[in-house]
């Protein structure tokens, strides 16, 4: 249910150009309860999209340490990456669900949307438009649906949450969620309570594990970083590809439910580098080696890689558990990366030089030669 229906059930002409449907139908398509349109002729609104600013900061990689020290702070909707904000945003909610304790897959998630808008200045209608487009198209590509969605009026922003029921049918057993979907799971549950710890555990032999949901390139537009230090970036990361994102999903909520994950963090807003400082808030650190991603990328600056905001997952395996989460992986076709260690006593995190860590091309050609 929407508080602008003027807006949403609006026929839009962006650059010039109509666009095929008004946002309440695309909406509409990928809800649980599909709100029909109003009888009669719609209004018709017309806006342009805005290039990005020019920027006056030029990024360096001495200058990590006080990148880091930026975050957390308020973000802003960047209005010129509005479409792939939103899908990185439809991604987030969906990973920050994955640490909770239940039983359930993707495809038992449904998401609560709400944009908050104003139409009184250039370019905020035309990234209105593009922020629905692309949660609508990147939903339905995904599996899931909108179990409801809101337009209020305020500064222009996005939210999404996951859950598996809509708050009011909830049943209060266990602190959990439930509802009957027998094309999903048979009784899908999701707890409030996490499954694994938020932070790292002070064992310096355990591995950390990063996961990228999307395998689209590490880039800065419309990122928190960008926004702090009016960087000039022109491209955000194109999260679409809706195949793999479920691939990972599966992969990694099964390893979290059966308890192989120590602790988990969502890469999100801030990037790889805003998750890690998150995981070390209770005192452990992590020591931490790109050179893998970097290579896998054909990716020289190791400013995008830890602050671009490809969606993904941080995780904290026991050394134990690391040859059969290696072996999940390889057979799913899910690629990771071993980019560390926790460090006891030292809650920061420091970037060095691996000596220990295989590299993740060794270990699938050791998989594959031991294979008859």
């Amino acid at each position: 249910m929407a508080e602008k229906p003027d807006i949403l059930n609006s026929h839009f002409i962006i650059d010039g150009a109509p666009m095929p449907l008004t946002p309440a139908r695309m909406l509409a398509e990928c809800s649980v309860d599909p709100v029909p349109e109003p009888d009669g002729d719609l209004p018709t609104v017309a806006d342009e999209h805005m290039d990005p600013a020019p920027g006056s900061c030029v990024l360096q990689e001495g200058e990590l340490a006080r990148y880091a020290a930026l975050f957390p702070f308020r973000r802003t909707l960047p209005l010129p990456f509005a479409g792939p904000f939103t899908a990185a945003k439809v991604a987030q909610a969906l990973i920050d669900a994955i640490w909770m304790s239940g039983h359930f897959r993707l495809g038992d998630l449904t998401l609560r949307a709400e944009w908050r808008w104003n139409d009184k200045e250039l370019g905020n209608l035309a990234a209105l438009y593009s922020s629905i487009e692309s949660a609508c198209g990147y939903i339905d590509a995904l599996g899931v649906k909108l179990s409801r969605y809101a337009l209020l009026a305020g500064a222009p922003s996005v939210t999404f949450t996951a859950t598996t029921v809509a708050e009011e049918d909830a049943v209060d057993e266990e602190d959990s969620l439930f509802r009957e979907l027998p094309y999903r799971t048979a009784n899908p549950r999701i707890s409030r309570r996490r499954r694994c710890a938020a932070t790292l555990a002070p064992e310096a032999s355990d591995w950390l594990v990063f996961i990228p949901f999307d395998p689209c390139d590490f880039r800065l537009g419309g990122s928190a970083l960008a926004e702090a230090t009016d960087a000039s970036a022109t491209t955000a990361p194109d999260v679409a590809d809706a195949d793999y994102f479920i691939d990972c999903y599966e992969v990694v909520r099964e390893m979290v439910e059966d308890g192989v994950v120590k602790a988990g963090a969502t890469v999100g807003d801030g990037g790889l580098m805003a998750a890690l400082q998150g995981m070390t808030a209770a005192g452990t650190g992590a020591e931490i080696c790109l050179r893998d991603v970097c290579k896998a990328y054909g990716e020289d600056s190791l400013v995008r890689v830890l602050f671009s905001e490809v969606p993904g997952v941080v995780l904290q395996l026991q050394d134990v558990d690391y040859d059969y989460f290696d072996a999940e992986f390889i057979l799913q076709d899910v690629v990771y990366f071993p980019i560390g260690h926790p460090v006891p006593g030292h809650p920061q995190v420091t970037l060095s030089e691996k000596t220990d860590i295989p590299d993740i091309l060794e270990s699938i050609l050791n998989t594959l030669e031991g294979e008859d």
